[in-house]
C-alpha cells in the first residue's frame, strides 16, 4: 500500500446535519490574542483562509468571547459581540468559504473569577442568554455550525467538575445536576439556530490545574455525564485529550473520543498531539517545540471508526499546508512546531 493510499481515511467526506465536509481534518481552536480590543482584522481572515485553501476540512476558530462582564481577562482575545468584531468575523467566514472551507466559531466564557457558587440564578440566566445571542450571530454571519467550549477548567467545565462546583441548588451536587448549566446553554443555542445547524461541545476530563482529573472515572459514569448533554442538543462531541493514543479506561484501547462515540452514538472529534512526538503541554511547561512523527496509529483508529474527525493543533499552526502535505506524502516537507510558531501571523 502506498503512503497516499494509507492516509485516504483522512480524506473521506463527512456530513453532520446539513454541513458537508470535504475530509476528516479539523483545525483545532488555538488562542493567539491577535485581535486588538477584541476585533479580528484582515490578518485573522487571511490566517484562516490559508488553512482552508490548503485542505483543512473544518476550521474551529480560536475561542471567542460572549458578551458578559466576566467572560475574559485577556484584552486581545476576539469578541463574538459588537458591530466591529462581528463584521470582522463576517470577513473571516467569507474568506474561508471562498477557499472552499467550512468554519465554526468556538464560543467561550473563560470562567468565574471566584467559583461558580458566586453566581446567582439571575446571573446564570444572563450568561445562558449571552451564549444564545452568540449562537444566533454565528448563524446570521454564515458560519457552518458552532462549538461551545466546555473544557479545560473554563466556565462550563467549572460547573461540570465537583472540585470547582460547590453549589447545592439545581446547578450542583450530583453529576446530573452539574450538567444542568451546560444543558441549558445547549438548549438555548438550539432554540435560536434551529434543528439543522450543528452544535459541537468540546469537553475534557483533564484540567489545567490537574492533568489526571476525571469528570467520570468509569464508562458507566461517563455515559451518565454525556446523556443529558446529548439530549439537550449536542450533534458532535470534541473530546480533548493531551495524547490521543492513550486509552481512557483500563481494559479497553478506546480513547476518550472512542468511548464517547460508543456511549452516545454521536460523531466525535479526537484531538491531542496528533502528528507530534510530544504532548502539547510540554510547550507550556518547558517551552519545548515538537518534531513531526508518523500518524499510522491515528489512521488505523479512524479506519476502525473509533472516531469520525481528527483535530490538528500545533502542526497546523506551524504549517498551514499540513493537510495537503500529508495527503500527497510530502512528509519531509512538513514544518516542525517551535515556540516561535505561536506567534504565527500566517
Amino acid at each position: 500500500m502506498s503512503y497516499s493510499q494509507s492516509v485516504q481515511a483522512l480524506f473521506q467526506p463527512f456530513t453532520v446535519l446539513n454541513t458537508q465536509l470535504s475530509n476528516r481534518i479539523v483545525m483545532a481552536p488555538m488562542t493567539r490574542q491577535f485581535s486588538p480590543n477584541g476585533v479580528p482584522g484582515p490578518d485573522v481572515a487571511a490566517y484562516y483562509r490559508r488553512r482552508a485553501e490548503n485542505g483543512v476540512g473544518l476550521i474551529v476558530t480560536e475561542g471567542t468571547i460572549i458578551d458578559h462582564p466576566d467572560s475574559s481577562n485577556q484584552e486581545n482575545v476576539p469578541h463574538f459581540y459588537g458591530e466591529a468584531a462581528l463584521n470582522g468575523w463576517a470577513e473571516v467566514v467569507a474568506e474561508v468559504h471562498k477557499a472552499g472551507g467550512r468554519i465554526i466559531p468556538q464560543i467561550w466564557h473563560m470562567g468565574a473569577r471566584g467559583h461558580v457558587g458566586d453566581y446567582t440564578e439571575t446571573d446564570i440566566a444572563a450568561i445562558v442568554q449571552a451564549f444564545a445571542e452568540a449562537a444566533s450571530e454565528a448563524k446570521r454571519l454564515g458560519f457552518d455550525g458552532l462549538e461551545l467550549h466546555g473544557a479545560h477548567g473554563y466556565l462550563i467545565d467549572q460547573f461540570f467538575w465537583d472540585k470547582t462546583n460547590p453549589r447545592t441548588d439545581r446547578y450542583g451536587g450530583d453529576m446530573m445536576a452539574r450538567t444542568r448549566f451546560a444543558a441549558e446553554v445547549i438548549q438555548a443555542c438550539r432554540s435560536v439556530v434551529g434543528p439543522d445547524f450543528p452544535i459541537v461541545l468540546r469537553f475534557s476530563q483533564w484540567k489545567a490545574s490537574d492533568y489526571s482529573a476525571k469528570l467520570a472515572g468509569t464508562p458507566e459514569l461517563l455515559e451518565q455525564f454525556l446523556a443529558p448533554l446529548a439530549e439537550a442538543g449536542v450533534d458532535m462531541f470534541h473530546c480533548s485529550t493531551r495524547r490521543f493514543w492513550e486509552p481512557e479506561f483500563e481494559g479497553s484501547d478506546l480513547n476518550l473520543a472512542g468511548w464517547v462515540k460508543k456511549l452516545t452514538g454521536k460523531p466525535t472529534i479526537t484531538v491531542g498531539s496528533v502528528g507530534l512526538d510530544s504532548d502539547f503541554m510540554s510547550f507550556f511547561s518547558e517551552g519545548k517545540g515538537a518534531a513531526n512523527t508518523k500518524i499510522d496509529g491515528l489512521i488505523e483508529r479512524l479506519e476502525r471508526e473509533e472516531f469520525d474527525l481528527v483535530a490538528i493543533g500545533r502542526s497546523l499552526l506551524a504549517d498551514p499546508a499540513w493537510a495537503i502535505k500529508i495527503r500527497d506524502g510530502r512528509t519531509d516537507d512538513l514544518v516542525p512546531f517551535t515556540p516561535k510558531a505561536t506567534q504565527a501571523l500566517y
